[in-house]
């Protein structure tokens, strides 16, 4: 019976050791070839958490991996990002046949002290735990990064200098910048399923503005909102601007706005009221937004139908 607890582990050499790997050249980074890991299913644990990066691609694992809220197949052959700290499961499939291939790039935090890298490798998207798009790649896509993966396990299996920490993270910071323009060319490519997102999120705005009972709920946030379409509020914008140039805040507002200008214009509501309605617990909070985004206060905006 696999264990519920997930399995920390704290060393890059200590996930070697699990696995039966060698010990690795390099205690802060290393490249594994997954084709001489053994068999992943050979475990009492099903979930697991790094104290450090992990990027992956992997193939020929039957059965799925979680992380955040969604499921991937291992076969689809996408690439995956983890954070240190961030549980991640495996489900295994029973019929699992298949050969394992593919690459595990680990990267402890270590490694980075006192560089820039350290701290803008936070802020890619694809690190966030909540996100629900694995990165899909074409194959001349898939060589760009295999080839800057080769250039990292080179350098680290040559005799370390002065020179080779900052020849190691220039590839890194290569290879993120490449996988956030493939992730762009994926909030375009895969139109059909952002598009689904962008119904979803109308509808869903839709809902709370029409919601009697935004009095006592007050505004919908960034946060609650990528909650109940299963994404990440990082994910959510960065698709939305791709798609309508505007973030999931604005999309909030546009939809509020929306809304006010309907009780404006078909009630005889007044401005507190409406505001109230709209969620505000202060009516000049309600004018100022209005204002801002119409340039009109919403008497003024009232009076313009009479």
């Amino acid at each position: 019976m696999p264990n519920k607890q997930p399995y920390r582990v704290r060393t890059i050499s200590e996930f070697h050791q699990f696995r039966g790997l060698p010990k690795p050249e390099h205690p802060l980074i290393s490249v594994i070839h997954l084709d001489t890991v053994r068999d992943w299913q050979n475990s009492e644990f099903n979930s697991w958490v790094f104290d450090f990066y992990s990027i992956s691609i992997k193939r020929g694992l039957k059965g799925k991996f979680k992380y955040g809220q969604q499921d991937y197949d291992f076969d689809e052959g996408v690439m995956f990002f983890i954070a240190p700290n961030q549980v991640f499961g495996i489900e295994h499939s029973k019929d699992q046949i298949s050969k394992q291939s593919g690459w595990i790039l680990l990267i402890h935090p270590d490694f980075l002290w006192n560089t820039a890298l350290a701290k803008r490798i936070k802020q890619y998207d694809y690190f966030d735990y909540a996100v629900n798009e694995a990165l899909f790649l074409s194959e001349k896509e898939e060589l760009s990064i295999t080839n800057i993966i080769e250039n990292i396990q080179q350098e680290y299996h040559s005799n370390i200098d002065r020179f080779s920490q900052n020849i190691i993270i220039a590839q890194l910071e290569l290879l993120l910048t490449y996988s956030e323009r493939f992730y762009q060319r994926q909030f375009i490519t895969r139109k059909i399923t952002n598009h689904k997102i962008l119904d979803r999120l109308e509808e869903l705005l839709s809902g709370y503005f029409n919601d009697e009972d935004l009095i006592s709920k007050g505004l919908p946030s960034v946060q609650q909102i990528a909650g109940e379409l299963n994404t990440s509020p990082n994910y959510l914008t960065g698709m939305l601007k791709v798609l309508t140039g505007q973030n999931t805040q604005q999309h909030i507002h546009g939809k509020l706005i929306e809304k006010a200008k309907e009780k404006l214009s078909t009630t005889d509501l007044t401005i507190s009221e409406i505001a109230y309605l709209l969620g505000f617990e202060h009516p000049q909070s309600f004018s100022k937004l209005f204002k801002a985004k119409t340039h009109l206060t919403p008497l003024a905006f009232r009076e313009s139908f009479n």
